[in-house]
């Protein structure tokens, strides 16, 4: 696996691991305490939204810039005039529309 895939892999991971842990012991704790199913799942999803984005950005900031400096050397790489043709077409297009 290239070393960028594996930085996009791993932030990617870690970011629904950080929102369907929360997620599923707040839903179950939700259900114990007599909540509906629907409500319990509405306050579990966003508690545990602003758990995961706590988290990761407390925790996640090397991951992420990892898949940032990943991101930057995919879209500054070396480009053949067929890749640069191809980009102009498409922004032909959009700019027609």
């Amino acid at each position: 696996m290239s070393e960028q895939r594996k930085a996009w892999t791993t932030y990617i991971v870690l970011r629904l691991l950080f929102f369907a842990v929360p997620f599923a012991a707040l839903y179950a704790l939700g259900l114990a305490l007599g909540l509906t199913m629907m409500v319990s799942g509405i306050v579990a999803a966003v508690l545990a939204a602003l758990i995961g984005v706590s988290l990761s950005i407390l925790l996640l900031s090397k991951p992420r810039e990892e898949a940032s400096v990943s991101i930057y050397a995919w879209r500054n790489r070396d480009r053949t005039a067929d890749d640069v043709a191809e980009d102009a077409a498409i922004d032909g297009e959009v700019d027609a529309k």
